[in-house]
């Protein structure tokens, strides 16, 4: 397999990753075959996966705006992936020029990509980290330089925690994250959940064993299990509910049955 320019020499291209998968399901480019064959195995028994990744990206989208509106100009974006259209800091700095946006990946590619997409941006720049290990991404350079912790920060994770095993603490991965944030700052968080997926349980455990067998397990939590992650939170109304029903820009029953597999929701500090 020939390596392309804008793969890192670091990486392996015969393993699959979670990010290039990813970018697969939302039309990307930046992905190998060997992440496109996963991601087909895992459409065998899912096949509306790209739907489920796009109604997340929308939510991400409608999340951002309404932070901007609520006064929230800083963004710290962990596990954020390989950019495409429609990235945090596109939206953020649409809504205000002056917004500030650190996006946080472990994925070489997504580093590297994200680097030569944010080049010129003197408000956006990318930290090679681990969720795992809050410190590293709170202490980094970008972080210390972009955002003020001082004040209100929003804390995206999307489609990130699903990759996380109970054995690895997400939860007090995301506490250390909001403890380090100032009052009024904000959880944006979207998890994948057997409730809502239009299929059955078993057949849907098919796409789950796939992201196993490539070493990377998808944890499918329940909505109280999801709900967890926010505690010190006010959930901001709509409350944790399906993708398409927070806060949407179009009628829901339009979107596919897909798209209301999993939970989004925003909260707030006091």
């Amino acid at each position: 397999m020939e390596r392309p320019a804008w793969a890192p020499r670091s990486i392996d291209i015969s393993v699959p990753s979670v990010a290039r998968i990813y970018d697969f399901y939302l039309g990307g480019s930046h992905n190998f075959e060997v992440d496109r064959e996963a991601a087909r195995r895992a459409m065998e028994f899912m096949p509306g996966l790209p739907k489920i990744m796009q109604a997340n990206r929308a939510f991400m989208r409608r999340a951002v705006r309404h932070a901007v509106d609520q006064g929230i100009t800083q963004f710290l974006d962990i596990g954020s992936g390989i950019p495409t259209f429609g990235n945090v800091h596109e939206v953020a700095q649409a809504a205000d020029p002056g917004a500030r946006v650190v996006y946080v990946d472990r994925d070489p590619v997504a580093v590297a990509h994200s680097q030569a997409v944010l080049d010129g941006n003197a408000h956006a720049d990318v930290v090679a980290a681990d969720l795992l290990k809050p410190q590293d991404i709170l202490t980094s350079p970008q972080v210390e330089r972009l955002l003020d912790l001082d004040r209100p920060v929003a804390l995206l994770l999307v489609a990130i925690l699903h990759f996380v095993e109970d054995a690895d603490d997400p939860y007090g991965a995301v506490a250390q994250l909001s403890d380090a944030l100032a009052p009024g700052s904000m959880l944006v968080l979207t998890h994948a959940s057997y409730e809502g997926i239009p299929l059955p349980a078993e057949r849907a455990g098919g796409a789950v064993d796939v992201y196993k067998d490539i070493r990377n397990p998808l944890i499918m939590r329940s909505r109280d299990e999801i709900a967890r992650f926010f505690e010190g939170y006010d959930m901001v109304e709509p409350g944790l509910v399906p993708m398409p029903h927070w806060r949407p820009d179009t009628a829901p029953e339009d979107e596919d049955p897909y798209a209301f597999s999993g939970f989004a929701g925003v909260g707030r500090t006091a």
